[in-house]
């Protein structure tokens, strides 16, 4: 897991340092500035080193060809047996990027199977993608007659732009041709058809969440798992602990005697891990938040809410290791938010509101992990989003996500992940009640306490007052903050008509 920028057409150093300098903090293991030989581009990077630790400095050259990425391309090693490893200089899994792309395939990337962003430039061209969720950032700037890229919207701020765009999730940028989409989300499935039943699709699941989990765990460190006693959460690391022969690091965090920690531990007691703890209060909250929201380019109030359980959780685990699984994805797969259930009735409503919210990830969920974890240097691992999984569970009809008993009229979200999964865990944790992760951790309750003492309200804080108050801690630490804002991750209630 890295960071990077990449100037085209910008004979510029000196910049590219000051703009790798300002998101240094997703790799300090390693940071480069190279100006590429026969290639009018400056590339810089900072490397948090995952695979092939020894050897995979940045940038990467092949001929006059030269890469810069970030994240992980977990069929690495079946794209080097199959382009040939003589071709291959070091053991990293981005060098698979820059030999795909030198046998002129026309759909290349599509082959790229992973979480990533990475930038390639040629004597004529340069190209910049981003995986299909957009679970890794990358974003764009016109700079005069040139182009500059970078992993996080900081790199740009001070520079007096008017204006930075994203690359999509599933998008490209080709300087001979402008973007196109690589990548679509599968359309979801409504209804079991005739004749169809339930057993053979939630066997079927649990074969391709098991073997998603294996993929997302390849690398050359340790890998461990965050673990709030949720149901994702918990699936993940009973599912990783079964695939190695060491005890499986895990990490929970929240309020004392808070929900998560005690479900937490007795899905830690149960699957065998080696178990760690962080309790936090709301001076803890009021300390870190102007960091969170700085790392998290947003003031927007329930992804800055979100944000910080996910930021002591990173605190803990980074202490002992450098990768983390998570179970973001899981609830847009399966319908697993409490707004879900008023869609029970309406499976073709529910299937299109999964595969919007999916689509939506990149700018709520998956910036928060990225930026909170990244801030602190670990690498964070999302395989509910594996490809695969993405197209088989949305291959499943609405109905057996959101099921309903005819008999009590009752609705249980993800009844179809339960169902996959009910021999991991003990029934009472398989089959517990969703809660969101601010909540469950104790987080709402403290942060009011926080906020009520940085604000000078009375708990429990207004929400405008709580928004006014993100958006000042977020202008003091921009010089350009309306950049900042106008790319900020927000929750955007577009949801679809029941």
């Amino acid at each position: 897991m890295c960071g990077f920028v990449c100037l085209w057409k910008i004979d510029d150093p000196a910049l590219a340092r000051r703009m790798i300098d300002k998101i240094a903090h997703r790799g300090p293991d390693d940071v480069q500035v190279s100006q590429a030989p026969n290639v009018p581009a400056v590339m810089a990077h900072c490397r948090l080193s995952i695979i092939g630790p020894d050897d995979g400095r940045q940038p990467i050259y092949s001929a006059e060809d030269v890469l810069v990425a970030n994240g992980e391309i977990y069929n690495y090693a079946d794209l080097r047996a199959i382009l040939g490893e003589s071709a291959f200089t070091t053991r990293s899994d981005s060098e698979t990027i820059l030999h795909l792309f030198r046998t002129d395939q026309l759909r290349w990337i599509s082959k790229l199977d992973g979480m990533f962003a990475f930038v390639l430039a040629t004597p004529e061209r340069i190209i910049a993608a981003r995986d299909p969720l957009g679970i890794k950032p990358l974003f764009m700037a016109r700079i005069g007659e040139g182009l500059a890229f970078a992993s996080e919207l900081k790199a740009f701020d001070g520079l007096g732009l008017d204006s930075v765009e994203a690359i999509d999730p599933g998008g490209m940028f080709d300087s001979l041709d402008g973007f196109r989409e690589w990548y679509r989300i599968p359309q979801g499935a409504a209804e079991l058809e005739a004749g169809e039943t339930a057993e053979p699709i939630w066997r079927e699941l649990r074969l391709v969440l098991e073997a998603a989990v294996r993929k997302w765990m390849v690398a050359d460190v340790e890998v461990g798992s965050f673990l709030s006693g949720g149901l994702d959460s918990s699936v993940i690391a009973a599912l990783a602990a079964q695939s190695i022969d060491r005890p499986l690091k895990t990490f929970s965090v929240g309020t004392p005697g808070s929900p998560d920690l005690l479900a937490a531990r007795r899905v830690a007691a149960h699957i065998g891990s080696d178990h760690y703890e962080l309790s936090f209060t709301a001076d803890d909250l009021a300390r870190v938040l102007p960091d969170v929201v700085y790392h998290l380019e947003s003031a927007d109030v329930d992804l800055v809410r979100s944000a910080m359980p996910t930021w002591f959780a990173t605190t803990l685990a980074r202490r002992h290791i450098k990768v983390v699984l998570t179970g973001e994805g899981a609830d847009e797969l399966f319908a697993g938010y409490t707004y879900h259930h008023a869609y029970a009735r309406k499976p073709r409503a529910l299937a299109d509101e999964l595969t919007r919210s999916l689509g939506a990830m990149h700018n709520i969920n998956l910036q928060r992990v990225d930026r909170v974890t990244m801030a602190q240097g670990l690498e964070a691992r999302t395989p509910f989003l594996d490809r695969d999984l993405i197209d088989f569970a949305q291959s499943i009809p609405a109905s057996l996500k959101m099921k309903i008993d005819e008999a009590t009229g009752e609705t249980t979200e993800k009844w179809i992940l339960r169902k996959a999964c009910e021999d991991l865990l003990p029934p009472e944790l398989v089959w517990r009640r969703k809660a969101q992760f601010d909540e469950g951790s104790g987080t709402v309750d403290t942060l009011d306490l926080a906020l009520s003492g940085l604000i000078g309200e009375a708990p429990p804080v207004d929400r405008k007052s709580e928004g006014r108050l993100y958006d000042r801690l977020l202008r003091e630490r921009y010089a350009d903050p309306e950049l900042i804002l106008e790319n900020a991750g927000m929750w955007v209630a577009e949801r679809v008509a029941i």
